[in-house]
């Protein structure tokens, strides 16, 4: 019968810690449901509640979908749009792309990408076309988590080899710094953290649910992290709890930061941090004593300071000889590479025949504003008109009639508004690919289990396509999918090749959790860990962490956190429907005292501005936030708000210290009564 049911098995590629196996139940063709694989160690058997929203609803709603080339009939930013060929929309681009090389070169030329899918092939094929063309990129990583990948480079050589989270089993404690599960990666919160039988600490301006369900909740006033990571060392130092053996052999530099220690005490601490002193002495001892490991979290660099905060935290393994042990060692991301993938066969690197140049998303605007510095910008995996900062400013550059935008997308996003042509991109439902968890030792087959919507294509097949219009012709540019999969699979070694892992779903590419840097070899220029760091200093930065602290906000201000949601991935899932009525009003939390301070009470419509603008929110009154702070969330679609605006239209664009990175989280806002 052709109305059969049957299961296919397929993996989630969001920008999420838990890259969770996913179970589609199909009739004939039609699929009827998408669930988490009840076999599967991560998800068993149930989605977090966007995914299970989104996979049943605005993913495989074909109304909501792009499903045929689009080329602009309106002003940008209108939304106006006329349905063209997939020969008529290539052509276009030829021709604008061949015009500007001819005029400009290709420097002009910008693309712009970042996690809207982390699948290995659909992420990282369309760097081959860009490499080729001899395109300029605006830097993905500062948008996000730049500031801490610089610092622990110069500290650990590497950002990408954090521990094994499987090690857990061997850890005494488990330390979150700055990272929130309970809505970045809901089944590490559910299973992996909730369940651990070590000591949990949880160090966080918010108290979110993952710091409600730990043994010990640090609430830092944000921006004073480094000077916690100090006392901490203190109450280590005075307590004799110091690998010194180990230092002494593995590290460079400890005594340079030992001297700053002495007037780092708890009650120091407690005034810097707002945390009280006995719980950052308890913190320090049992994180200490351990085994213990140290998740660094994304948003906790994304602040002025936030490559100091990165080294001063990491700091922390290190001192207490935390590392290369069962149950220890520290984590911030684990890359690819580790897995074996090879990142410039996948780019296409050695295509590139100029320089290659790049900016900060921090820039972007004022690239943008410029025609003789950018003339074309292609956006993919990436809605910058709802995650970008200093968005009024933006608007403006992407409305340039001079400045050729090609956007592509699996829906009519705000960035899509304002291109001259829209492609639509495939869902992860449509085609075969890897998918790498940058959070376990994992590899996972994102298996095709129906066909595309109308004429979307998945990003490897446009921007073949692209290179054909182009009239490029090396093969790197043209390569297959089966070939890619295939190769991809040998690289890590997956015995079978793609075929055994589409099997299989997800495979543990070491059957025994893997100890961090067993070796004690890291990959820094002295093969130590650098405390000290010439390279830092070499580069402007201090030559060691140091216990400073942000300036405190300006009289009457509040400073304006704004983590993930728990019902948004960064921008996706902001346009389905059930989501919106999840997440309800946009409001702004605000601790009792502050709220007192205002006369704004529960449920008050308040504004919240600066000289960017404002913003209508709902005040919700709770000490989830410590005094000074307010909260709200990021990622929702601009053009569905009251006002077309989203938080971003209040970030400046601040840098952190590292990496030209951002410091979204140091935003100062007014609070008054609407």
């Amino acid at each position: 019968m052709t109305d059969d049911k049957t299961i296919l098995r397929t993996t989630c590629p969001r920008d999420c810690y838990d890259a969770c196996g996913i179970a589609v139940i199909k009739r004939g063709e039609r699929i009827v449901k998408v669930v988490g694989d009840p076999e599967h160690p991560v998800s068993r058997g149930a989605l977090c509640g966007k995914c299970a929203i989104a996979y049943n609803g605005v993913l495989r709603d074909a109304n909501a979908r792009l499903t045929q080339p689009l080329r602009r009939s309106g002003a940008k930013g209108e939304g106006k749009f006329e349905p063209v060929s997939w020969d008529t929309a290539l052509g276009v681009i030829a021709e604008n792309l061949n015009s500007i090389l001819a005029q400009q070169g290709p420097a002009s030329i910008w693309h712009t990408h970042y996690t809207g899918t982390c699948s290995i092939i659909a992420g990282g094929f369309p760097m081959r076309f860009f490499n080729r063309l001899g395109a300029s990129e605006v830097d993905p990583d500062s948008i996000c988590n730049a500031a801490g990948h610089r610092a622990l480079e110069y500290m650990y050589g590497t950002s990408y080899t954090g521990f094994d989270p499987r090690s857990i089993k061997d850890a005494a404690c488990v330390m979150l710094w700055g990272i929130n599960p309970s809505a970045s990666a809901p089944h590490a919160h559910k299973h992996w953290f909730k369940e651990a039988k070590a000591f949990r600490i949880v160090v966080d301006p918010v108290r979110h649910a993952t710091a409600e369900a730990a043994d010990l909740y640090l609430q830092v006033r944000p921006g004073t992290d480094s000077a916690l990571a100090f006392t901490m060392l203190h109450v280590m130092q005075r307590d004799g709890l110091i690998d010194r053996k180990f230092l002494d052999a593995h590290s460079i530099g400890w005594s340079d930061v030992e001297p700053l220690l002495p007037p780092c005490t708890p009650q120091w601490g407690e005034a810097q941090t707002g945390v009280p002193s006995a719980d950052i002495e308890r913190a320090a001892q049992i994180f200490a004593k351990g085994p213990s490991l140290l998740w660094l979290g994304q948003g906790l660099q994304r602040q002025p300071l936030g490559g100091n905060v990165m080294r001063a935290a990491a700091l922390l393994s290190a001192a207490s000889g935390n590392i290369a042990k069962p149950g220890a060692g520290f984590y911030y991301l684990n890359g690819s590479g580790r897995k074996g993938i090879d990142g410039e066969y996948l780019d296409g690197g050695a295509l590139r025949r100029v320089p290659a140049k790049s900016v900060s998303h921090m820039d972007l605007c004022g690239t943008l504003e410029d025609p003789a510095a950018a003339r074309a910008l292609f956006c993919w995996n990436i809605n910058i008109a709802a995650s970008n900062p200093d968005q009024a400013r933006l608007r403006r550059a992407l409305s340039r009639d001079d400045l050729f935008t090609v956007v592509i997308d699996l829906f009519q996003t705000d960035t899509a508004d304002f291109a001259d042509i829209v492609l639509p991109a495939a869902s992860f439902l449509e085609f075969d690919d890897i998918v790498s968890s940058y959070f376990n030792l994992t590899l996972s087959a994102q298996n095709k289990v129906t066909e595309t919507m109308g004429e979307a294509l998945p990003n490897q097949e446009i921007f073949r396509r692209l290179a054909a219009a182009m009239s490029f012709t090396e093969p790197e540019l043209f390569e297959s999918d089966k070939s890619l999969l295939a190769n991809l699979a040998a690289q890590a070694r997956v015995e079978g090749g793609f075929d055994a892992l589409a099997k299989a779903g997800t495979v543990d590419l070491w059957k025994q959790p893997v100890v961090q840097f067993a070796k004690l070899e890291f990959p820094t220029p002295s093969g130590k860990i650098e405390i000290a760091s010439a390279r830092a200093e070499a580069d402007g930065h201090p030559r060691t962490p140091l216990p400073v602290i942000d300036d405190k906000p300006a009289d009457g201000n509040l400073r304006l956190l704004s983590p993930a949601s728990a019902w948004l991935m960064n921008s996706s899932y902001g346009n389905d429907p059930t989501v919106g009525e999840r997440m309800g009003a946009d409001i702004v939390v605000l601790h009792p005292k502050d709220a007192r301070a205002r006369n704004i009470g529960e449920g008050a419509a308040v504004r919240v501005g600066n000289a960017l603008g404002e913003l209508r929110l709902t005040a919700k009154i709770d000490d989830m936030v410590p005094e000074g702070v307010a909260l709200t969330w990021k990622s929702r679609w601009p053009k569905q708000q009251p006002g077309r605006a989203n938080v971003n239209f209040l970030n400046p664009g601040r840098k952190a210290d590292m990496g030209g990175s951002t410091a979204v989280h140091s935003i100062e806002v007014t609070v008054t009564p609407a």
